[in-house]
């Protein structure tokens, strides 16, 4: 990787991994409510919603929040979302998600929270401690439920929510993400969250040679950007939204 880009990754990477980041992002929610129980919750649910237009999604996010009064966790596990999905309902909750087609996943959440204690205590039971067969094992007990129109049916498409949502449970020690379950994976195993955003100033950096947005090219996106983060290669999620927001800038500072 040429040294230039490796030097504006990090310097990016430093200044968006901020406080300020959480302003507009859906990574905003875990941190309104208390307790790791409702923060792993409020987290899981909404990287779930995270896809679209963000003024469309966030809205949808704060009316789980709202509905929960805060206590997101207790609403899943006690079953009073029912009170806001029916099933069977066709009403449209949220593009492609109807209300019935949120209660059969809230119901299938519920059934592994009796089963398990916490989501975090099934990926613990399920994967071997790395990032990739923890998003193959949270892919799978969805689909298994019936609800892979909420979580992607296995881990061979690039699962940028998932990924997502680990890279806020494992990474410690950062203003944004909160590290629930830094004790039981390892943060340089994890796997970076690749959607069309990324895929472009990726290929733009020469980082990615194909837009082809895969399971494969996000585990090939995510060792490259560990050559510039060995330790922390999702810090690169940062540099490269960074990237993004200066484009223009950068390309001008390469020229010269």
């Amino acid at each position: 990787m040429d040294a230039a880009v490796k030097r504006l990754l990090r310097r990016y990477a430093a200044r968006y991994e901020t406080t300020d980041f959480l302003n507009g992002d859906p990574s905003w929610f875990m941190h309104q409510v208390h307790g790791a129980a409702n923060r792993e919750a409020m987290a899981f649910l909404a990287s779930c919603l995270s896809f679209g237009s963000r003024k469309q999604f966030l809205p949808k996010i704060r009316c789980l929040l709202d509905s929960a009064k805060g206590e997101v966790d207790g609403w899943v596990r006690n079953g009073l979302f029912e009170r806001d999905f029916r099933c069977g309902c066709k009403d449209c909750f949220y593009r492609f998600f109807t209300h019935g087609h949120m209660h059969g996943f809230l119901k299938a959440y519920r059934a592994l929270l009796d089963g398990y204690g916490t989501l975090g205590e099934y990926v613990k039971h399920e994967s071997a401690g790395d990032g990739y067969t923890a998003v193959d094992a949270i892919c799978r007990y969805f689909a298994s439920a019936g609800t892979e129109s909420v979580v992607p049916k296995n881990a061979q498409s690039a699962c940028k929510r998932v990924c997502m949502f680990l890279r806020w449970m494992v990474r410690d020690n950062s203003p944004v993400d909160i590290g629930l379950w830094s004790d039981f994976i390892d943060r340089r195993t994890l796997v970076m969250p690749l959607d069309t955003h990324v895929v472009q100033q990726s290929l733009r950096l020469g980082l990615l040679e194909s837009a082809a947005a895969s399971m494969n090219a996000a585990r090939r996106l995510t060792a490259t950007l560990a050559e510039v983060f060995p330790d922390d290669p999702l810090k690169g999620d940062f540099a490269l939204f960074g990237y993004g927001v200066n484009a223009s800038a950068f390309t001008q500072t390469i020229k010269h």
